[in-house]
């Protein structure tokens, strides 16, 4: 009778020993992990920051203003880090309709440079001449030869900053914003648009 006593407390004390045995190589699960912490977005590698612009546009009008970098503050501030800009010169003329010519490069990071030439008509209270030096920031822009095609003006769009002139126009989700310096910036506020060649024409339509 002893004996089976015995065996029946070792066989106790085995099963509640495997049973340890058992729950420690099968850990319960873990919990379901929560919400992830919000990862900072890396800056896009195709767009060019407001110090970029702000160099090249110095370097490009020849003089360090603060109206300049008034001016891409103000543009940055509204459509963002642009993807894409062009350095060129205009001539321009109106007395109530106006027609004003350009051409210049566009540079982008990452899909290439491209000459383009622009034209265009405006109506409005405007008048007067210029000869200016031209930098258009450009954003959204999917391929560089979807430059090409009629830029209409945004309402409210015009700023005058410590001699430089800002517009902006738009057309398909693409939004061009000339900034402009040069001798006789045109008074007045105008409505128009801007057309973008490949090859330069007296065609402003």
């Amino acid at each position: 009778m002893r004996a089976f006593l015995r065996l029946a407390a070792l066989t106790l004390c085995l099963t509640g020993f495997g049973a340890e045995i058992a729950a420690a190589q099968n850990p319960p699960p873990p919990p379901p992990p929560g919400p992830l912490p919000a990862q900072p977005q890396p800056p896009r590698r195709d767009t060019f920051s407001p110090d970029e612009i702000l160099r090249e546009g110095h370097r490009f009008f020849g003089t360090v203003s603060r109206g300049l970098a008034q001016v891409v503050e103000k543009a940055v501030s509204r459509w963002g880090q642009p993807n894409g800009y062009i350095l060129g010169q205009e001539a321009g003329g109106a007395l109530v309709g106006g027609l004003r010519y350009g051409d210049g490069k566009l540079y982008t990071k990452n899909a290439g440079d491209l000459r383009v030439f622009w034209e265009g008509p405006s109506v409005g209270f405007d008048t007067g001449g210029e000869g200016a030096r031209t930098m258009m920031l450009i954003y959204n822009l999917p391929a560089t030869d979807a430059i090409y095609q009629r830029f209409a003006g945004i309402d409210g769009s015009a700023y005058f900053i410590g001699g430089f002139g800002m517009t902006a126009l738009a057309a398909n989700n693409i939004v061009v914003v000339p900034i402009r310096s040069g001798v006789g910036l045109r008074l007045g506020a105008n409505v128009g648009y801007l057309k973008f060649t490949p090859k330069a024409t007296w065609n402003p339509f």
